[in-house]
C-alpha cells in the first residue's frame, strides 16, 4: 500500500510539473521493512509449575477423609488449602518452583492426631507426592495397686505395660496408690499385657501376667493385686528335735526350794551317792515298779533314772536313820549301866 502511495505521488508532481519523467518502481523502497513473520520476537517463557498431592491414612493403613491442611509458600503466605476426599487425597496444582512449609489443622477423625509441620519441594513440571500418616490418640491408663485381703491401696508398686515383646509403657504408683499414663496405641482396639516388676514394700510381687484392651482416646483401668509377707514362716515338723529337755519333778525327799523353778533334765540326772552300799541300791532297783517302767508317757527324755535314784535315795536315807537310832540307844544304855538289849 505505501507503494501504490509513492506512485500515485509521483503522478501528480509529473502532472503538475508537466513534464513526464519515470520513476523506477525499484527504487520504491519501505524505509522500515517489516521481518517474516517467523522471525518475529517472542517474550521469555515463565518456568515451568509444580505441584503437590498428599494421601492421608492411620497407622492401620486405612485411608482418612475430611483431613485438612494449609500450605504456605516461602514468605509465610497462604498458598493453598484443601481438604482430604473419601480416598484421602488432596492436591495442590500449578505452585511456583520452591520449598513450601505444610501444615495439618485437622485430622477429620475424633481417634487421631495431627502430624507436625514439615517443608515440601516443589520443582518444576512434576507433582511432589506425599503420604502422611496421622497417629491414633494415646489411651488414658490408669494403674491402681491393692491389697488383695482389705482392698487398700498400695504406693510404691511398678508395672510394665506393653504388646507382643515391646514395652510400650512403664508405671509406679504414688503415695495414694495409684498413677496416670498415656499409652501409645497402634489401632482402633489394642490387647496389652501388664506385668509387675516391682512389689510395694512389705508384700509379695504379683507374678502373674494379666491381660487388657486399650482404645485411642479412651481410659482404661487396670489393677494389681498383692498379698502381704509372711512375718514368722510355720516351722517345718521335721525341723524339730527328736529328744526336748523337758522339766521333771522334785525328786522325793528334798524339800523344794520355793523359787519355782524346774528341776534338771533327765540329762543331768544326779547318780546315787558314792558311800551307798551295795545293799541299799540293789533293793531301789528291785523297788521300781516294773508297770510303771513300761506304762510312763513319753516326754522326749527316759524318767527311769531319776526312779531308781529316788529309790535309792529313800533306802539311803532309812539305813542312816536306824543307825542313827541304834547308836542313840546304845548312848542311853552306857549312861544308865544296864546292859546293851
Amino acid at each position: 500500500m505505501r507503494t501504490r502511495l509513492l506512485r500515485s505521488a509521483a503522478a501528480i508532481a509529473v502532472a503538475a510539473a508537466g513534464t513526464l519523467t519515470w520513476a523506477p518502481t525499484a527504487s520504491a523502497e519501505p524505509s522500515e521493512p517489516i521481518p517474516p513473520a517467523s522471525t518475529a520476537p517472542t517474550e521469555t517463557p515463565a518456568p515451568d509449575a509444580g505441584g503437590v498431592e498428599i494421601t492421608t491414612t492411620d497407622a492401620a493403613g486405612d485411608a482418612l477423609p475430611g483431613a485438612t491442611f494449609l500450605l504456605l509458600d516461602y514468605s509465610g503466605q497462604k498458598a493453598g488449602s484443601g481438604q482430604s476426599d473419601a480416598n484421602g487425597k488432596v492436591t495442590f496444582p500449578d505452585l511456583a518452583p520452591g520449598i513450601y512449609r505444610l501444615k495439618q489443622t485437622a485430622t477429620g477423625s475424633p481417634l487421631h492426631e495431627v502430624v507436625a509441620d514439615q517443608d515440601v519441594i516443589v520443582t518444576p513440571g512434576a507433582t511432589t507426592r506425599l503420604t502422611i500418616t496421622d497417629p491414633f490418640k494415646a489411651a488414658k491408663v490408669l494403674l491402681q495397686a491393692k491389697d488383695d485381703k482389705t482392698g487398700k491401696l498400695l504406693p510404691g508398686a511398678t508395672v510394665n505395660i506393653g504388646t507382643g515383646t515391646s514395652t510400650l509403657l512403664t508405671l509406679t504408683t504414688g503415695a495414694k496408690g495409684t498413677v496416670t499414663g498415656d499409652l501409645p496405641v497402634s489401632s482402633r482396639s489394642t490387647k496389652l499385657w501388664i506385668k509387675e516388676i516391682k512389689a510395694p514394700a512389705g508384700y509379695d510381687l504379683y507374678k502373674s501376667t494379666k491381660t487388657f484392651t486399650a482404645d485411642p482416646g479412651a481410659p482404661a483401668t487396670v489393677t494389681v493385686t498383692n498379698a502381704k509377707t509372711a512375718a514368722d514362716h510355720e516351722p517345718d515338723p521335721s525341723d524339730k528335735p527328736m529328744h526336748k529337755p523337758t522339766p521333771s519333778p522334785s525328786s522325793p525327799g528334798k524339800p523344794s526350794s520355793g523359787t519355782g523353778r524346774a528341776t534338771p533334765s533327765a540329762a543331768a540326772s544326779p547318780t546315787p551317792d558314792t558311800d551307798s552300799t551295795p545293799e541299799a541300791v540293789t533293793p531301789a532297783a528291785d523297788s521300781t515298779p516294773k508297770a510303771q517302767t513300761g506304762s510312763l508317757a513319753h516326754t522326749g527324755a527316759d524318767a527311769t533314772p531319776w526312779l531308781i535314784g529316788g529309790a535309792a535315795m529313800l533306802v539311803t536315807a532309812g539305813a542312816g536313820a536306824l543307825a542313827a537310832a541304834k547308836r542313840r540307844h546304845k548312848d542311853e544304855a552306857d549312861d544308865d549301866g544296864s546292859p546293851e538289849s
